[in-house]
């Protein structure tokens, strides 16, 4: 591995996203030909979210290639941030699938007497797709906490909305064949307000880590615990982190005593930059030789 870019990492989510791709397609085929045909709204509102999944793991595809490159002499840092704006375009594509499906199913709401009834192969077909994609979600999910990756982790979740959406299009399959023909409709109103919701959750905090959002205090706190318990580290102040795809930037200031040579203080700062590294899903520790006098650090301690 080199500049924190694991090729493993890499082809893993390649490998994980052409399963999506190859699962999506299949049922995009199918909702389309049996919503169509069995009269269900519901299954063609899903078969348009699931074809959103076909263009989100495009994109996948695309940023996963683009964050495995290194750095060149125009990106410096790397290429991780493409993840995160990946991770931001699956919120944009979820929340523009989402409003439309509410649109088009108000719209049916409005004259309920237009639809067709619903024929029972609808329902074969809904249940088919939930135990596609809630196996689909496990297996991504599985994959993305191995390797921390936030775009595989939102793309499996992605899955998941996907497997709900196809529990609540089921159901007012369901309540539609048992009579109730506002169900279908319903059903296809609910689904289109999962997928908003998820799409807003994964926009929001994609975007807040492309404004070089810090990490969480638990994992900057063990950053710091990292860094004092370094032999020859007797402080550190102004320490600063930022979120570059999933990997994440340390900046430091690091106290110790100020007879040392510079030799033996570049060397106590190499041990604690590789001690954060070996820890942390971190690319980089950047250090800062602060020269104090010991009696007085261990004081403030």
């Amino acid at each position: 591995m080199q500049n924190g870019l694991d090729p493993v990492r890499y082809r893993a989510g390649r490998t994980t996203t052409l399963v999506s791709v190859a699962v999506n397609l299949v049922l995009t085929i199918i909702q389309v030909i049996v919503g169509l045909l069995a009269h269900s709204q519901a299954l063609v509102a899903d078969a348009i979210h699931t074809l959103s999944d076909l263009l989100a793991d495009g994109v996948v595809l695309v940023a996963n290639a683009q964050s495995g490159k290194a750095p060149d002499a125009e990106h410096q840092y790397g290429h991780l941030r493409f993840e995160t704006a990946a991770s931001m375009i699956l919120g944009v594509l979820l929340l523009a699938v989402g409003i439309g499906m509410l649109w088009k199913a108000f719209g049916n709401l409005q004259d309920p007497g237009s639809m067709p009834p619903v024929h029972y192969a609808a329902l074969v077909v809904a249940l088919l797709a939930i135990a596609c994609k809630e196996s689909l979600f496990r297996y991504m999910l599985k994959v993305g906490e191995r390797f921390r990756s936030t775009m595989l982790i939102a793309n499996a979740w992605h899955a998941r909305s996907d497997a709900a959406s196809s529990l609540v299009v089921a159901l007012g399959i369901v309540a539609s064949l048992a009579g109730f023909p506002m169900a279908d409709p319903l059903a296809a109103l609910v689904v289109g307000l999962m997928i908003a919701r998820m799409g807003w959750k994964f926009f929001s905090t994609s975007f807040a880590d492309l404004m070089d959002r810090a990490v969480d205090t638990e994992t900057e706190t063990r950053i710091r615990g990292h860094l004092l318990a370094t032999p020859g580290v007797l402080g550190i102040h102004d320490l600063k982190t930022r979120k570059l795809g999933d990997m994440i930037w340390v900046e430091v200031d690091i106290e110790m005593d100020g007879s040392l040579s510079i030799a033996e203080g570049h060397e106590i700062a190499v041990q604690a930059r590789a001690r954060v590294m070996e820890n942390e899903h971190v690319l980089d520790v950047m250090t800062h030789f602060d020269p104090v006098d010991p009696d007085e650090a261990r004081f403030r301690q």
